[in-house]
């Protein structure tokens, strides 16, 4: 498997990584590049091949078309990560939907990993054959007790595979972090499987919400792009004091990225 780079555990988009027409037709060239690798990622799954280096192929092939638009991405705190030894929760804030399709780049080449979704997304065109071979836990967001239950029982099970869940406690996505939109259903899965959080501040508004097509918007290249990871932490107790450390974390991340 190809791998992405790091210097001292963290990464920056190579000087050469931006082409002519990407920086000419930033949104132009981007979705020409990422419905593409829809197309043929669900075209895999639908064949029932799209494993766990065919998902992160595509999702650092993304990555790589949304660099040749001239956007600059950092990653820092990898170290957290590759010292994991055991299967953890990881909870970020959620800014776009670059974080649904880039966040396995990062993650997957170090540990298996699914997400929490909503469940509409098992209904996307193309891209649910995609999303529903990743075996994640799919949400309905209309019963909130019945979707604690389902986080329980299914996410025990993927951790107990070895299978570390990725989640965006938001209740919906958005430029602005607002910590009482921010729910602990992360923190209480991690507390009840006995396994640590993993928190991620994210800054991907470089790509922005579409007016059709909400997941379909502008790509500015001018915006810098930033995944950060803390150390783990060991929930105790109610997890208070772990979710308020996740939330402490990513408010300080995004306030020195302005």
């Amino acid at each position: 498997m190809q791998r992405l780079s790091y210097s001292n555990y963290h990464y920056h988009t190579p000087e050469d990584a931006s082409s002519f027409w990407g920086r000419l037709f930033p949104s132009f060239s981007f979705y020409t590049s990422f419905l593409a690798q829809i197309y043929f990622s669900s075209r895999k799954a639908k064949r029932g091949v799209y494993d766990d280096e065919a998902w992160w192929l595509s999702s650092f092939k993304v990555l790589q078309a949304l660099e040749r638009t001239g956007l600059q991405v950092s990653i820092s705190g990898i170290e957290h990560l590759q010292a994991l030894k055991t299967p953890c929760v990881i909870v970020g804030n959620h800014m776009s939907m670059m974080d649904t399709v880039v966040v396995p780049a990062i993650v997957i080449q170090e540990i298996p990993m699914t997400f929490i979704i909503k469940e509409s997304l098992l209904d996307y065109p193309v891209f649910k054959h995609v999303m529903r071979s990743r075996n994640p836990i799919a949400l309905g967001r209309k019963n909130p007790r019945e979707d604690m239950k389902k986080v329980f029982s299914e996410g025990q099970k993927r951790l107990e595979q070895g299978i570390s869940v990725t989640v965006f406690p938001q209740t919906t996505r958005g430029t602005d972090f607002k910590p009482k939109q921010f729910n602990s259903i992360g923190v209480k899965l991690a507390l009840k499987a006995g396994v640590p959080v993993l928190p991620l501040a994210l800054k991907t508004d470089a790509w922005t919400n579409g007016n059709l097509i909400k997941d379909l918007g502008r790509i500015h290249p001018d915006v810098s792009t930033h995944f950060a990871f803390d150390a783990p932490i060991t929930v105790q107790g109610k997890g208070k004091e772990a979710h308020q450390q996740i939330i402490d974390f990513i408010s300080g991340k995004l306030k020195s990225w302005q």
